[in-house]
């Protein structure tokens, strides 16, 4: 089978790309002695986790127990839940205690004593981290020691609980507007940390580790003092958003959407057959404003020749408006392009599989086992 023989939409992975990609940021991490924990709700596939895990990543995070279960029944045997869990999931998670070494979060005192109980009353140990707000303002505790510490001093005594220290997620880094934001996020991000775990070592609390992540500031992050672990996950694809925001070029992502044009107004217009059922509806971020819903690539088997005359205006359910700047293309009915997506973790979670290419050559199918894991 070709790439003219899929049957279309159809999502691809050029492996050579994803297996670059994971290549750099590990070099990078055990050039600072950085455990890498790649978030897998990007690829949500065992098979990319086993790429990066044969490449030298400690294991995976999840972003729900669905996807830690799913990807436990794979074998992973390493799998951190960065988000908080309600202690009403107590049951799945000592089941999942039991099949792999599971660790998460907690950022309030009422979850984690429920957590403690629940622990307690199996006669387990959970190993939790205290997630830390360091200015995206989602989850995570205030790291003001004078709130902060009480905190940690409180989980780290709850029975039931094994403190092993602090997660942040430097989320904003995705509304950065320059390489200098990014640059301080990052910074900003490792200070704090580096902070707070004084503050409570001082305090007579262990943090044994520092674990932050997010891959617009990877190439930042790493180069900053005390880290123990980064969990970068849209590194693994990139997308149109980390073009706009310097992590990557065009030619380092890994994700494409395989489209045909289905029909061609004769007002500038085409039609593809890939709405937002396939390519999702969310809009690019980056330094600049970018227009349209992806890239489109003329060039199918080498993944080359981005076409700016080509703007993806609009989608509807199954298809996909195309406005021709220019008002002609030489493109027809039956043609077949390739979309670079704004966002490539969401992609992944529409599909039930991905084709794995190489050079335009199809090398197999890649199941995304954990697709639509959301509880």
């Amino acid at each position: 089978m070709t790439l003219h023989d899929l049957p279309t939409p159809a999502v691809l992975i050029e492996r050579p790309r994803a297996l670059a990609n994971i290549d750099r940021l590990q070099r990078a991490a055990d050039a600072r002695g950085i455990r890498v924990r790649p978030h897998a709700k990007t690829h949500k596939s065992p098979i990319v986790a086993g790429w990066q895990i044969a490449r030298g990543a400690i294991g995976i995070c999840c972003a729900k127990i669905g996807e830690a279960e799913a990807f436990a029944d794979a074998g992973i045997a390493d799998i951190r839940i960065p988000y908080p869990l309600n202690p009403a999931n107590a049951s799945r998670v000592l089941a999942l205690m039991d099949r792999t070494t599971l660790s998460f979060i907690v950022d309030h005192r009422t979850v984690a004593r429920g957590w403690s109980d629940a622990m307690a009353a199996a006669g387990r140990r959970a190993d939790v981290l205290i997630k830390v707000d360091v200015g995206f303002h989602r989850c995570g505790i205030d790291p003001a020691p004078a709130t902060a510490i009480p905190f940690i001093r409180d989980v780290a005594a709850m029975p039931g609980l094994n403190l092993r220290g602090l997660l942040a997620h430097a989320g904003h880094a995705y509304h950065a507007k320059s390489e200098d934001d990014l640059r301080a996020i990052a910074m900003d991000e490792a200070q704090t940390l580096r902070t707070l775990a004084g503050a409570a070592r001082t305090a007579g609390v262990a943090i044994d580790e520092l674990s932050a992540g997010a891959t617009p500031s990877a190439r930042f992050s790493l180069e900053q003092d005390g880290l123990t672990e980064y969990r970068a996950g849209n590194y693994v694809y990139f997308d149109r958003t980390q073009v706009g925001l310097g992590a990557a070029t065009l030619d380092d992502c890994a994700l494409t959407v395989l489209a045909t044009v289905v029909s061609k107004p004769v007002d500038g217009r085409l039609i593809l057959d890939s709405g937002a059922k396939t390519l999702a509806a969310d809009g690019a971020r980056g330094f600049a404003p970018l227009a349209g819903h992806g890239t489109v690539l003329r060039d199918i088997a080498r993944l080359r020749n981005p076409d700016a005359d080509l703007i993806v205006e609009r989608l509807s359910e199954e298809l996909a408006t195309v406005r021709v700047a220019s008002g002609h293309t030489a493109l027809e009915p039956g043609d077949r392009v390739r979309l670079v997506p704004n966002h490539s973790c969401v992609v992944s979670n529409l599909v039930d599989r991905a084709w794995i290419t190489d050079q335009g050559e199809i090398a197999g199918e890649l199941p995304i086992a954990a697709r639509g894991r959301i509880t």
